[in-house]
């Protein structure tokens, strides 16, 4: 990929430039913990987007994306945001530094990557951490720091792109350190490394290529829930509640809040216990806790649909340590933490069981957890 960027670069610029590159991310488990205050745990990943970035001396932002084979020119206040929407990740970067009082001029770009879209793998996060680190250092000694850059991927969603996440994203691909995951307190903000060099097993996502769409809104629904079992406890988030407040509570809520908030309350100490097994190299503690996540996500958050389930279940019987559905659910990938001497076995009964069922086979896209943005040497 990066000689390919050099390539055409220096065909479409006649210059060279700075190489830099920022990682997609997984994370191992805290999932739908993020808006109840508690912990989240995801890494960096060793698929990245990488772009190569020269100064031009002019006021233009001068842009190739080499995946899509298009390009756009646009100028670097408010009222040049470009149509493109893939154009408009980069516009919002250089924007919310701007607004921050910092310094971004006029400079070419050409771009490429290899983390799979619509997988769940947070490829627009890459792609803003990738830029936002990139300006940093050319514009700006490096004056602004890890954090303030995940706030700016994270305001560009906001602000540019429509879409209101969370901070996971970009924090994991902007803070990600090869051979850790991260716990993040979603609260706080705090976070704290631990080693995840997994010898002996692989990490590997199984995307089933589903996307359910809902009519009502679900994710909404099950905030709200949680929202109204913190209120009815007394607590300003489900982080602050515990298995026997909310049965001492029971009476009080009805049957569906009662599974929502049993769930959250649940993985917040499965996020807790997976930290504490790393430490130590349980590796089946944290598949343990996998599938709890996984059931929890399916029966009581129900997030998950048959698909999702099927790939659970195969892992199960192939003897796959842990899997989980990876992501805010209704589709998309499990994430599977499987010993190194069943792996060739579960992907094949897998892709089998799945296409013989479904009529496709799930995409395979084996993960390394890896460095978070970086200028390439």
């Amino acid at each position: 990929m990066k000689e390919k960027i050099k390539e055409l670069f220096k065909a479409r610029f006649g210059t060279e430039g700075a190489i830099y590159a920022s990682a997609g991310r997984i994370n191992l488990i805290g999932e739908h913990t993020d808006y109840n205050g508690g912990f989240v745990f995801p890494g960096a990943i060793d698929k990245c987007i990488m772009a190569e970035i020269n100064i031009n001396g002019t006021d233009l932002v001068r842009a190739y994306s080499a995946d899509l084979d298009d390009y756009c020119e646009f100028g670097l206040r408010e009222e040049d945001v470009p149509d493109k929407q893939w154009a408009r990740y980069i516009f919002g970067v250089c924007r919310e530094i701007i607004k921050r009082g910092f310094t971004v001029k006029g400079f070419d770009t050409v771009f490429a990557g290899n983390v799979p879209l619509g997988a769940g793998l947070s490829s627009s996060a890459a792609l803003e951490s990738c830029f936002a680190f990139a300006l940093n250092d050319l514009f700006n000694d490096n004056k602004i720091d890890k954090f303030e850059l995940a706030l700016i991927g994270q305001s560009t969603e906001h602000n540019y792109c429509g879409v209101n996440c969370g901070i996971m994203d970009q924090f994991a691909s902007v803070f990600g350190k090869k051979d850790c995951l991260m716990r993040l307190d979603c609260r706080s903000l705090e976070h704290k490394y631990y080693p995840f060099k997994a010898d002996g097993y692989k990490l590997v996502l199984l995307d089933s290529k589903v996307k359910h769409e809902l009519v009502d809104s679900p994710y909404n629904k099950r905030r709200a829930s949680c929202e109204h079992v913190a209120k009815t406890l007394g607590v300003e988030t489900l982080r602050d509640a515990d298995m026997e407040m909310l049965e001492v509570a029971k009476d009080k809520i009805n049957e569906e809040d009662f599974m929502r908030a049993y769930y959250v309350i649940g993985e917040k100490q499965r996020v807790l216990d997976v930290c504490d097994a790393l430490e130590c190299g349980d590796f089946e503690t944290v598949g343990r806790c996998m599938y709890e996540t996984h059931h929890g996500l399916s029966k009581d958050y129900e997030v998950s649909c048959e698909e999702l389930d099927f790939l659970n279940n195969i892992a199960r019987e192939c003897g796959v340590t842990g899997s989980r559905i990876m992501g805010g659910g209704f589709g998309g990938c499990t994430i599977n933490l499987v010993k190194d001497e069943l792996y060739d076995d579960f992907i094949a009964t897998a892709k089998a069981k799945f296409n013989e069922k479904y009529g496709h086979e799930p995409v395979v896209y084996p993960v390394i957890i890896s460095d978070g943005a970086h200028k390439c040497e």
